[in-house]
């Protein structure tokens, strides 16, 4: 990239860099400074639409999963009003799809404040789709009898269909089953007509198990399969709370895992380069986290500079989250589901 010509840049990224006003930026043999090439990359990000956003509004979470990659380095949690701008922010630079994560999203407020959220999401912003993502525990039915005509997608996590092994993983609070949880929120979805998805992260101790039957009873809309990932900070290296490298597996490992499942038509792949540079994350902060590099580098929060300058710092590839189908049917009102 140091050899490129100001010109062969600008022709780069589609001639969306401002002209040059003084000689700064260009090196003493006429080629563009470093600098110049950061600010460049940066502006040419600009570009991206933040369609689907990954809101991480709380860390705190019940649960111990051995490989979490968003632990609960913090207890902050926004005020609800200073949350309700920041998802206004990002309505008004293009938003479509508000996923709601954690930590446990039901952890605060016993749901009620994350009930609240996707309210607004649906009800005031009119967002197409509005999705959460939880480990089950937590929910009870008087949240569906509340909120759930105002949610298109629940994605419960669940890594096995044998007990013992989620025990091994932490996927569980005391000897409560998991697995019990998960069947009596997916008829709940049904009850109140709130699409189902399952997430599973694989690792060393599920890799080789078979969930074929199980899954095709519980018939989700999606099953969205993970490969184990690290990240620097929250489950490896010195200052984080888990060590995961006993739960990582190979490629190979996991394309062995997709290849067995492969009859499964609601089966998505997510490898470890997928995850790294196709998700609009944002923390409990509204920073969105670039996690191309192996950590979590936090932009400024968007409650600060905007929408249009923290996307810049995201590492977000929009080319990637296409290509791994990112952008699907994500409104239950398209959807055509039998309930």
């Amino acid at each position: 990239m140091d050899k490129l010509t100001y010109k062969s840049v600008l022709a780069w990224i589609g001639g969306r860099v401002p002209q040059m006003h003084n000689t700064s930026q260009l090196s003493s043999t006429g080629k563009v400074n470093p600098a110049t090439i950061k600010e460049v990359k940066n502006i040419s990000q600009a570009a991206a639409t933040p369609s689907s956003v990954n809101y991480h509004f709380t860390r705190q979470c019940n649960y111990k999963c051995g490989f979490c990659f968003h632990t609960a380095k913090t207890s902050f949690v926004l005020p609800i009003e200073e949350a309700k701008r920041g998802l206004q922010l990002l309505k008004e630079s293009g938003l479509e799809k508000i996923n709601f994560s954690g930590g446990e999203p039901f952890i605060h407020d016993r749901g009620d404040f994350l009930g609240k959220l996707v309210q607004y999401c649906k009800h005031d912003l009119q967002l197409p789709s509005v999705s959460i993502v939880s480990n089950g525990s937590m929910i009870r039915e008087k949240w569906f009898q509340t909120y759930g005509e105002y949610l298109d997608i629940l994605a419960i996590s669940c890594d096995s269909f044998d007990e013992d092994t989620n025990q091994t993983i932490g996927r569980a609070q005391g000897r409560k089953s998991h697995l019990d949880n998960l069947c009596k929120v997916r008829e709940w979805c049904r009850k109140y007509k709130v699409a189902f998805k399952i997430n599973s992260v694989i690792n060393t101790f599920n890799v080789d198990e078979d969930m074929r039957e199980n899954i095709t009873k519980l018939n989700p809309v999606r099953w969205k399969v993970f490969q184990c990932l690290l990240i620097d900070g929250e489950n490896a290296g010195e200052n984080s709370l888990r060590e995961a490298e006993r739960f990582l597996i190979s490629d190979q490992q996991f394309q062995d895992f997709l290849d067995r499942h492969s009859s499964i038509n609601c089966l998505v792949p997510e490898s470890n380069q997928k995850m790294r540079d196709s998700y609009l994350i944002l923390d409990e902060y509204m920073r969105f986290l670039d996690c191309r590099e192996g950590r979590k580098d936090p932009s400024k929060s968007i409650l600060d500079v905007g929408v249009e300058e923290a996307i810049q710092f995201s590492g977000f590839d929009e080319k990637m989250f296409l290509k791994r189908g990112g952008k699907y049917v994500w409104s239950k009102a398209d959807m055509r589901l039998e309930w």
